[in-house]
């Protein structure tokens, strides 16, 4: 039995809410019943037959086929089920996510897995600015969850964040853990510029020392801790990340930002 799929028909100028596709609205839902939800498209109300060709199944699996980076709000408060994308999403991939899983096969906008609660969400593309931050006039970002990205990722990746993972397999942009309050980040590139800056808790895993630490970070040192062989072996069995596996355990130790009176650390692998 296929699964329910969506694929736009024509290249878009305007941005479309996705956030009424998620398995628990649309796994009981004919092909016919699904082209006649309404969507906005830009400041308007149109039925999602008019923007893409639907087939398949009720399933509580979606395939998203689509090339454009205006499908925004995909997956946004979704509880279980899975979406796959094959192509790019837009921003707020995954925004409110409370469990399931999506898979994206290329890029991600804005604010991907923000305010974020449970589930899995794995971009092998790069990801835009806020990856796992919080909505606009919240104070805590990600919450719980995981979320993986192959490629690349924005400026303030984890901003505010409270609970969860976020792997990034390329480089971060400025200010990667900005106002952090727990969690972890684990990014394998270089970090960019003001790494950690007003952060109070979690912790940031690099491969490289970022471009430039506040000078309110103090170094403690280098450690051998026992906890990252478990953490390696954990995360090496996801999909481009199993270059951990050669990462050793002895990591120099910043601790900060001491401005806010922060407990948070930045480990920093010795090669």
């Amino acid at each position: 039995m296929s699964m329910p799929t969506l694929k736009l028909r024509a290249p878009l100028n305007r941005r479309i809410d996705m956030s009424p596709f998620i398995p628990e609205l649309i796994a009981d839902k004919s092909a016919d019943e699904i082209a006649r939800i309404p969507v906005w498209l830009g400041n308007r109300q149109v039925d999602t037959g008019e923007l893409f060709e639907i087939s398949g199944n009720p399933s509580e699996v979606l395939l998203i086929q689509s090339e454009s980076d205006k499908l925004d709000m995909i997956g946004a408060a979704m509880k279980q089920g899975s979406i796959l994308v094959e192509g790019n999403a837009g921003a707020y991939l995954g925004c409110a996510m409370a469990g399931g899983e999506i898979r994206v096969t290329g890029d991600t906008g804005t604010a991907a897995g923000c305010a974020m609660r449970a589930g899995d969400l794995a971009v092998e593309g790069n990801a835009g600015d806020f990856l796992g931050g919080a909505l606009t006039g919240e104070r805590q970002g990600m919450r719980g969850g995981r979320i993986s990205v192959q490629g690349d990722s924005g400026d303030r990746a984890g901003d505010l964040m409270r609970r969860g993972t976020i792997l990034i397999g390329g480089n971060t942009g400025d200010y990667c853990a900005s106002r952090m309050v727990a969690g972890t980040i684990i990014a394998i590139g270089q970090c960019g510029r003001h790494t950690g800056t007003a952060m109070r808790r979690g912790t940031l895993i690099t491969s490289n020392k970022p471009a430039s630490l506040p000078a309110t970070f103090n170094s403690n040192g280098i450690h051998s801790l026992s906890f990252l062989t478990l953490l390696r072996q954990q995360v090496a069995t996801l999909a481009g990340f199993s270059g951990l596996t050669e990462m050793g355990v002895e990591v120099e130790r910043w601790v900060g930002d001491l401005s806010c009176d922060g407990k948070g650390e930045i480990l920093i692998w010795q090669s």
